[in-house]
């Protein structure tokens, strides 16, 4: 943790340093997940400036799109600007976009711009993103596991997923997604009071094992009509789940406050938005009790920071969506940690045992359920040399002509 008498020269370096310019912009991405055995589906964008400072950034998951856009869109108006400009540069960039579409891979790119601004920041001033954006107000930031393909099946053994987390990383939250079955077999259409009954095993097997000690997260993939979701919410109601995720397509508030007012659990909504202004209007409905995010899709850090202060203005909690690639997590916790109204944060148990190690030179690992982050500068994630110039990874270079 940084001092004030050691915060101060990157202060006084912030006031005095002399113009700089981005020099070059490099994307690299792989063409599947198959190409690697570290599972990738995400672009990393690499800004270089002539001090010789470079920042990372990222985004997922369509990937020939996203770096596309960065370099036939963005990169003509970004090479030779001075990187320090973060807040015209994204109006700016947004402005572009918001002409045609304020969504989809545009965002996207934005968002991996955005991020490696903030990243190349932070190495100019050595000092972590944190500090730049508030410090901390909360030191340790409590994480909860989403079951992405790993050693056990969810559906059949989700106690011994549990029992795991809680032995080896003090993990005491877990979120799964049992309805997705019935989703795929009714195509979404519809749901009986069986295909009910067989979704709640993994949810009866937690708590008959744990009991309250542990929370149970639903998410749906926005899979359901308003019927549907009022039916499988009551039917959920006895097993006291944190939340349940995205039940419905976003966008019709009246029908989430429908939803909302039919049942006794809290919904949390909010991890496809773009831009702080649907969230504005989510939060305007009163139908979600958790704001959800992903700083790789909403319009990266510089959008999320306002968007966890329009939530701290309705008095709601955020909890980041982390479920991309490893800079995703590393820049939600920097913001995790700046903010005060955080609730949790998403982590994926396979990422930090077997992917994250296999690129990351020393990979983020939860303790007693939490994270911290690291007193690096930049975001303080450093790719090994190896996975970057992977000879299967496909890059890009668009730079100022010499």
């Amino acid at each position: 943790m940084l001092s004030r008498r050691e915060l101060l020269p990157a202060l006084l370096a912030a006031g005095t340093a002399p113009p700089v310019k981005i020099t070059k912009i490099e994307t690299v991405h792989w063409k599947s997940r198959d190409e690697a055995p570290f599972w990738p589906h995400w672009t990393w964008l690499k800004i270089h400036t002539d001090a010789g400072v470079a920042g990372i950034g990222e985004t997922y998951p369509r990937n020939p799109g996203e770096a596309e856009v960065i370099h036939s869109h963005f990169a003509p108006a970004l090479l030779g600007k001075d990187p320090r400009d973060i807040e015209r540069i994204w109006n700016d960039l947004y402005h572009m976009i918001d002409f045609q579409i304020a969504g989809g891979a545009e965002i996207r790119a934005l968002s991996a711009i955005d991020l490696a601004l903030w990243d190349l920041l932070g190495h100019s001033l050595n000092t972590p993103v944190y500090r730049l954006i508030g410090g901390r107000a909360n030191p340790r930031v409590r994480l909860y596991n989403t079951c992405f393909p790993h050693k056990y099946d969810f559906l059949k053994e989700p106690v011994k997923i549990m029992t795991e987390l809680i032995e080896k990383h003090g993990v005491r939250a877990i979120k799964i997604w049992p309805f997705d079955t019935a989703a795929r077999q009714t195509s979404r259409q519809y749901i009986t009071q069986q295909q009910i009954d067989d979704a709640l095993k993994p949810v009866r097997m937690l708590r008959d094992a744990f009991g309250l000690s542990i929370e149970i997260l639903i998410e749906f993939h926005s899979n359901w009509s308003v019927t549907a979701a009022t039916r499988i919410a009551k039917a959920l109601e006895p097993y006291q789940p944190m939340w349940l995720e995205d039940m419905l397509m976003p966008g019709n508030w009246a029908n989430y406050r429908q939803l909302a007012e039919s049942t006794t659990l809290p919904l949390t909504i909010g991890e496809r938005f773009a831009g702080k202004l649907q969230f504005e209007e989510m939060m305007e409905s009163r139908a979600a009790k958790f704001v959800m995010f992903d700083v790789c899709w909403c319009g990266g850090l510089t959008e999320a920071r306002k968007i966890c202060t329009l939530a701290d203005a309705h008095q709601l909690p955020f909890a980041p969506h982390t479920a991309g690639g490893p800079l995703l997590f590393f820049a939600a916790t920097h913001l995790s940690t700046a903010m005060p109204n955080l609730w949790i944060q998403e982590s994926c148990q396979r990422f930090y045992e077997h992917d994250w190690p296999l690129m990351l030179e020393d990979p983020p690992v939860p303790k007693d359920g939490h994270i911290t982050a690291p007193d690096l500068p930049g975001f303080g994630m450093r790719i090994k040399p190896e996975v970057w110039n992977d000879p299967k990874a496909i890059r890009r270079v668009t730079e100022i002509s010499k």
